[in-house]
């Protein structure tokens, strides 16, 4: 696509005059339709030759001065009202902190507390997630602003520097240089680059306002929630029930690749449900929330064959990785974790995770085997909270660490550098989000004698760590570094651990067109397989799709699909029924996970709520079921049964050739309700020991109708009469100008009105019929559409009739007309007049 036509797709239509005028740069450069093919090479020529030092002045002034000032500044004032508008946000919730006391027994001592916990506080704390929620979706449409202004700068100085090569060529050609070769041959990229770098533009930082919003965010949701819990509303939390034992927590994960373009939007949408952790190195009790994202470094280990790698790559039975992580500089004396992974077989353990912690000063004896942590231990034994059990489960494991390096002949191999940011509730931790970006994968080994990336002395690069290098590593060899493309988006999720908008969120999330779905990711086998191809057989299979796809996708495409699975779940749900885990009746709504260890493998229903819900035009699009092939890095890769797909493509037919006037009646309705009930005596195998209930709980109680289905029916039956009233009003209209001859006009009135006299009885009938059945908790369909049926041909009868009369009207007149009536000419005699008569009658007004 050309880049005028995505500049105008990308274009937030507030800020429509802001942009980078492109169409009127490009006539600067006297450029036309790029897919002009008439253009021959003869007017390009002489296109070149008419630039001159003037159009050359005026089109930097224009690019420079004009354009990049204008969005330049926009930029910068739509970030002090996003400052500002967030500073605000944060004085209405201090007001509402420093009026809220501290909870007591009785609200008598409490008067504060019970002054704002009534309308007031709610009221203040939904504007404020509205601001919230709108500063939010600004700084996302002022990312992509930048973006694509920024983007338009640089093809705009390129088709310029183009042109110039072109004016040089030319010239050179024709008559020699001359006053007009020194502006053909001006590049004006460098001129702008160093603009663009003395300017904000592009290169704002959006982290800190985020780490604001995130705060605000959580907030106001712990609020509104313990509002509702004190007036005995149940309100679903945004992350579930709460906490879950200990004694058997197992994680599914969930990997994806998030395109740089996504990564602000991906930000905003997770911030909105889940508050950004803000590490804190030091233990203080102030947080920094201008902190910058921490930046992680892990060392993997593997030995000159790679077995590591090929044991994780091909899903071997007790695959382990081993690496050394810490977060931010060796220069600042980080505690360094040793981790083992280990993949087990078994579907209830999963992965099983070991770490102890190091100095610096300890970690090569350690991996040589001359230190066995016998201080740290010592120190164990020392403490009175430590019993004899732990300290030797910890010998045990510092044991069988060194045992795992020794035996594999494990050393430093592969460096990953990314900066994190984290999403978690503090003290929940049913879904834990994390965002890698700038992921650099290092060479970190020394395989070559010769030229050894590592100092075989040292645990790591010295080159790196002391020179405090940082992204994007540019000091490094090209074969020594791999910079990935993408951000890697990692979502744990507690099995069985999340219901209603938790779910709802996280499935919109995973099937938006924000990612893509990249199972058993892994940066150890990703970083090996590119910076050390030539000592691995084998590759993952995710490197071809880095190679030829482009990861976006259009927000129409993705929704459109997401469509087809729901369509499919609908009719899953129609054959399967109460035969599925954790479905329900088909008179209710059924639960969007399944509680089975494949929460996410089934394609949920539609969600009520969710991010957005109308086929997208460029935005975010809605995302209402999980994926068909989500991959476990826990439970591995896993297979859905497919035996009845058959009869899914039987039902699907059925409901397809569904057509013609069964549709006009609710017996023969094709909607899921109507199959469903339609086979009431369809024999139901209950399991064994349960027995079929008399009396539903539904209809054991009292009957309990909500307002608003009155109301619905209320509505309906003054519908009908609104028609009725307008139908009797044209008929008696109708009459009244009829006359007395217009038989016609008369009958057509007789007709409406007895059309408006139906519509008024069949009204009435379905209000009071529709009534009964909402009394009775009828599981009959309430739709009835022989009434609009009627009237709809009563009218459009009475109308093709009152056609055909007026017709016939017409023709019989037209056949009756008298004939012209033709009379003997009287004799005309001869008058003379002379001219002068003539005058005198004008003047005397004859004429």
């Amino acid at each position: 696509m050309r880049f005028g036509k995505t500049l105008q797709a990308s274009i937030h239509p507030p800020w429509r005059d802001h942009y980078i005028d492109y169409a009127k740069i490009k006539k600067l450069l006297r450029e036309g339709d790029d897919s002009d093919s008439e253009r021959t090479p003869a007017s390009r020529a002489d296109e070149l030759e008419e630039w001159t030092e003037n159009d050359e002045s005026e089109f930097v002034h224009e690019l420079v001065n004009v354009q990049l000032e204008k969005v330049n500044n926009f930029q910068r004032e739509m970030n002090e009202q996003l400052k500002s508008r967030t500073a605000n946000c944060e004085a209405r919730l201090e007001q509402l902190v420093s009026a809220t006391p501290v909870r007591g027994p009785t609200s008598s001592l409490n008067p504060a507390r019970e002054q704002i916990g009534g309308e007031e506080r709610q009221k203040t704390l939904t504007q404020v997630l509205e601001d919230l929620d709108g500063i939010t979706s600004d700084i996302n449409e002022l990312e992509k602003f930048s973006r694509v202004n920024f983007t338009g700068f640089l093809k705009a100085a390129k088709k310029h520097d183009r042109r110039s090569r072109g004016v040089s060529a030319a010239k050179g050609k024709g008559k020699g240089k001359g006053r007009g070769a020194t502006s053909g041959e001006y590049k004006v990229r460098p001129l702008l680059q160093v603009r663009l770098s003395a300017l904000e533009f592009n290169r704002e930082d959006y982290s800190p306002l985020l780490y604001r919003l995130s705060a605000m965010y959580a907030f106001v949701r712990e609020n509104i929630d313990r509002d509702a819990n004190d007036h005995g509303q149940t309100r679903t939390s945004s992350v579930g029930s709460g906490p879950q034992p200990h004694g058997s927590r197992k994680y599914i994960s969930h990997k994806f690749w998030v395109h740089p373009d996504n990564i602000l939007e991906v930000k905003t949408f997770i911030l909105r449900r889940l508050p950004v952790l803000i590490y804190n190195p030091q233990p203080s009790k102030e947080v920094d929330a201008s902190r910058r994202d921490p930046t992680i470094n892990s060392l993997y280990f593997d030995n000159p064959q790679f077995s590591l790698y090929h044991d994780k790559l091909s899903k071997a039975s007790e695959a382990a990785s081993l690496r050394l992580r810490w977060y931010g500089r060796l220069s600042d004396k980080p505690d360094i974790l040793l981790e083992r992974k280990t993949m087990r077989d078994s579907e209830t353990e999963g992965a099983v995770e070991e770490r102890i912690t190091l100095k610096e000063k300890y970690v090569m004896d350690f991996i040589n085997g001359n230190y066995a942590m016998e201080k740290t231990v010592q120190k164990m034994k020392d403490r009175p909270i430590k019993n004899g059990e732990d300290v030797n489960k910890y010998e045990a494991l510092v044991r069988s660490l060194q045992d795992f390096i020794k035996e594999k002949k494990l050393e430093p191999m592969l460096r990953a550098i990314y900066t994190r940011t984290a999403f978690q509730i503090p003290g929940d931790d049913r879904v834990r989000v994390s965002l890698d970006t700038d992921l650099a994968l290092i060479r970190d080994d020394c395989l070559d004698e010769d030229r050894p990336c590592r100092d075989p002395e040292e645990w790591h690069r010295k080159d790196i760590d002391d020179a405090e290098m940082e992204y994007p590593f540019s000091a490094l060899r090209k074969g020594e570094i791999s910079r990935f493309p993408y951000a890697l988006l990692e979502i744990k999720v507690l099995e069985s651990g999340l219901h209603g908008r938790s779910k709802e969120w996280v499935n919109d999330l995973m099937n938006s067109h924000l990612v893509k779905e990249a199972p058993r990711f892994s940066k150890f086998v990703h970083g090996i397989s590119v910076l050390f191809d030539d000592h691995v057989s084998s590759f993952p299979f995710w490197l071809s799709e880095l190679d030829t796809k482009d990861i976006r996708q259009d927000p129409k495409q993705a929704w459109e699909v997401e469509q087809q699975k729901v369509k499919k779940q609908i009719e899953d749900e129609t054959i399967v029924g109460s035969f599925r885990p954790g479905s329900r009746d088909f008179g209710g709504r059924s639960a969007p996970f399944s509680n089975t260890p494949n929460m996410y493998g089934a394609t949920p229903p539609v969600p009520e709520r969710g991010f957005p819900k109308i086929a997208p035009q460029g935005e975010g699009a809605k995302k209402s079921s999980g994926s068909d092939e989500q991959s476990s890095d826990n439970n591995g890769d896993s297979e859905e049964d497919d035996s009845d797909t058959e009869d899914l493509a039987k039902v699907s037919h059925s409901v397809a050739t569904a057509s013609g006037l069964r549709n006009l009646f609710p017996t023969f309705s094709t909607s899921r309700y109507g199959r469903a009930h339609r086979k009431p005596n369809a024999p139901v195998i209950l399991p064994p020991g349960v027995q079929k209930p008399g009396i539903l709980i539904m209809h054991s109680g009292p009957v309990q109708v909500e307002a608003k289905v009155w109301l619905a029916n209320q509505r309906t039956f003054l519908k009908w009469q609104h028609v009725s009233v307008l139908l009797a009003s044209l008929s008696l209209g109708l009459y009244n100008a009829a006359g007395k001859h217009n038989h016609i006009a008369q009958w057509l009135a007789v007709v409406y009105t007895a059309i408006a006299v139906f519509a008024a009885g069949w009204g009435y009938t379905m209000y009071m019929w529709r009534s009964r059945l909402i009394r009775e908790r009828s599981g009959k369909d309430f739709d009835n559409v022989l009434g609009p049926v009627v009237v709809c041909l009563a009218l459009a009868v009475a109308l093709a009739v009152n056609f055909a009369f007026q017709y016939r009207n017409m023709k019989e007149r037209k056949g009756h007309a008298h004939p012209p009536i033709t009379t003997t000419a009287p004799e005309i005699f001869n008058v003379s007049i002379d001219k002068e008569h003539i005058v005198g009658l004008i003047q005397q007004g004859g004429y």
